[in-house]
C-alpha cells in the first residue's frame, strides 16, 4: 500500500509538472501574439500617418504611347511618388483610332498620380498644369500639355473604392447583357423548333393527302378496268323467249275465223 500511494504521488507530481510547462509554453505563444498585434497595429498607424502626408494630382489627359513608366520618368524629378494608375481607354476608341492609322498600342483616357508629400503634389500641380511637356524636341511628348489638378482631401482609398465600385456596376451590367442575350437565344430557339414542328405536321398532312388522292385514282382506274373486262367477256345475247316464239308454229287467222265464228 505504501509503495502505491508513493507512486501515485509521483505521477500526480509529474502530471503538476507537465501543465506547468503547457501553462508557460501558452503563455510564451499567447506574448508572442500579443507582440506581433502590436507590432501590426503600429505599423498600421505608421502607414495610416504616411498616408495622411500624401496627395493626389490628377491627369485629365494622357499623351499617346505614354504609360506608367514614362510618367514616373517625368514626374520622379519633381517629388517621390508613391503610386500610379491610369484608366484604359474605351475599346471602341481604339479601334477608330487603329483604323485612322493611329497609335496601335494601348491607350489611357486619365490617370492619378500619389506623391508622398502632399505639399510637393500641391506644388507640381501648379507648376504644370497647362504647360508644355517639353524635353528633346525629338521626343514625342514634346508638343503635349500637362492637364494635371491636385485633388483636395482626396485619399488613394477613394480611388481604390470608386475602381471597386465601377468594376461592380461593369459586371453587373454585363451580367444584365448576358441574361437577356441568353433570353434572347432561348426565345429563337424555341420559335425554331416549333417552326419545325408545324413543318413535319403539315408534310406528313401533305402525304397523307397525296396517299389518299392516289388511293382514289387507283380504286377508279380498277373499277373502269373491270367494266372493260365485262363487257369483253361477256357479251349481250338476245331472250331465249323470243327464240321460242319464233320457232312455235302459227295459225292462220282464217281458220281461228272459221272455228270461233261457227261456234256462234
Amino acid at each position: 500500500m505504501l509503495v502505491n500511494a508513493a507512486n501515485g504521488e509521483e505521477e500526480q507530481g509529474v502530471n503538476l509538472e507537465e501543465e506547468e510547462e503547457e501553462n508557460g509554453q501558452f503563455s510564451d505563444r499567447r506574448r508572442a501574439n500579443d507582440n506581433q498585434k502590436k507590432k501590426r497595429k503600429e505599423r498600421l498607424l505608421k502607414e495610416a500617418a504616411k498616408a495622411g502626408q500624401r496627395g493626389v494630382c490628377y491627369l485629365s489627359r494622357i499623351p499617346p504611347r505614354m504609360d506608367h513608366v514614362k510618367l514616373r520618368q517625368i514626374l520622379s524629378q519633381f517629388g517621390d511618388i508613391q503610386r500610379i494608375y491610369l484608366a484604359p481607354e474605351d475599346p471602341s476608341a481604339r479601334v477608330h483610332r487603329k483604323k485612322a492609322g493611329g497609335f496601335r498600342g494601348q491607350g489611357f483616357s486619365e490617370g492619378w498620380v500619389e506623391f508622398t508629400d502632399k505639399r510637393v503634389a500641391k506644388r507640381v500641380a501648379d507648376m504644370l498644369n497647362g504647360e508644355q511637356i517639353g524635353g528633346r524636341k525629338r521626343s514625342q511628348f514634346y508638343y503635349d500639355l500637362w492637364n494635371i489638378k491636385y485633388l483636395i482631401k482626396f485619399k488613394w482609398d477613394d480611388l481604390t473604392g470608386e475602381i471597386a465600385y465601377n468594376n461592380a456596376i461593369r459586371e453587373q451590367k454585363f451580367a444584365l447583357e448576358v441574361s437577356a442575350a441568353k433570353r434572347e437565344r432561348d426565345f429563337y430557339l424555341s420559335k425554331v423548333d416549333r417552326s419545325r414542328a408545324l413543318n413535319f405536321i403539315e408534310e406528313r398532312i401533305k402525304k397523307k393527302q397525296k396517299v389518299q388522292q392516289d388511293s382514289g385514282n387507283n380504286s377508279e382506274l380498277h373499277v373502269s378496268q373491270l367494266a372493260v373486262k365485262v363487257n369483253q367477256q361477256f357479251t349481250q345475247k338476245k331472250p331465249v323467249e323470243d327464240k321460242a316464239e319464233q320457232s312455235k308454229p302459227r295459225i292462220s287467222k282464217d281458220v281461228l275465223a272459221g272455228i270461233f265464228g261457227g261456234s256462234s
